[in-house]
């Protein structure tokens, strides 16, 4: 994290907790999609971390990477994918979301599914965590200058859903994706996170934001808002263009 001074100790906490590997949870905003997800880097993941966002989650268990990760691993948005095969495949092309389909956002972030080639069926937990570890490392290796073959590691589709970040992060979007990613940077991890949506078992619904830090406290984990993280990032980007 080098010496950069946080204006926000809570953000502070985050970013020590996700170098740490630990489980952080963020709320992105009321005027947004509302929802607050689990969160924790891929390299850091566990059967049992997994077990936990399947359990007390309830949501989708993804995995978020940096919109430079994704273009050095060859990864592309899936509204690109599918648009490109809507000639031969017409239903394709009544599907893919277009401009305004979104109440919340001009575009979602999802990529492909995957699984590792190590994996059987791959949505055990192991085998999900074996898949995000892997997406991990071979993301480290890429940032790293070596050459790295995405197929030789992972086939499609799998049951790990890819994210691909927004270029600038929250600069041009603030969902659970560009936060996440926003705090591995920040933590200098490798910007590949894992996030899962917390639902209400009650009602079927996002878990409420005051129940959802509750929960976040009772289990002594650091909880986030959207806009805490997105000012001290830009803090941090300005800080680190000096």
């Amino acid at each position: 994290m080098d010496n950069f001074k946080f204006s926000d100790p809570e953000v502070k906490k985050g970013v020590e907790a996700v170098e740490r590997g630990e489980m952080v949870f963020i709320f992105d905003s009321d005027s947004r999609e509302g929802e607050t997800d689990f969160v924790i880097a891929a390299s850091a993941i566990t059967p049992d971390d997994v077990r936990w966002m399947r359990r007390d989650g309830g949501g989708l268990i993804c995995t978020a990477l940096a919109d430079e990760v994704c273009t050095t691993l060859g990864l592309p948005f899936m509204a690109d994918l599918l648009a490109e095969g809507a000639g031969r495949w017409p239903a394709i092309g009544n599907t893919v979301e277009q401009a305004g389909d979104l109440a919340y956002d001009s575009r979602s972030s999802f990529s492909i599914w995957v699984n590792h080639r190590d994996t059987r069926t791959g949505i055990p937990d192991n085998d999900r965590a074996l898949t995000i570890n892997k997406l991990a490392e071979i993301s480290e290796k890429g940032r790293n200058g070596e050459t790295v073959v995405f197929g030789e590691e992972f086939r499609a589709p799998g049951h790990v859903a890819l994210l691909r970040a927004a270029e600038g992060l929250v600069e041009n979007r603030r969902g659970q994706t560009e936060l996440s990613v926003a705090l591995a940077q920040m933590a200098g991890i490798t910007p590949v996170m894992v996030v899962c949506e917390m639902l209400d078992d009650t009602n079927g619904k996002a878990l409420s934001k005051e129940d959802a830090r509750t929960y976040a406290q009772l289990h002594g984990c650091v909880f986030l808002e959207g806009a805490q993280i997105t000012k001290v990032y830009k803090e941090w980007v300005t800080r680190q263009k000096k």
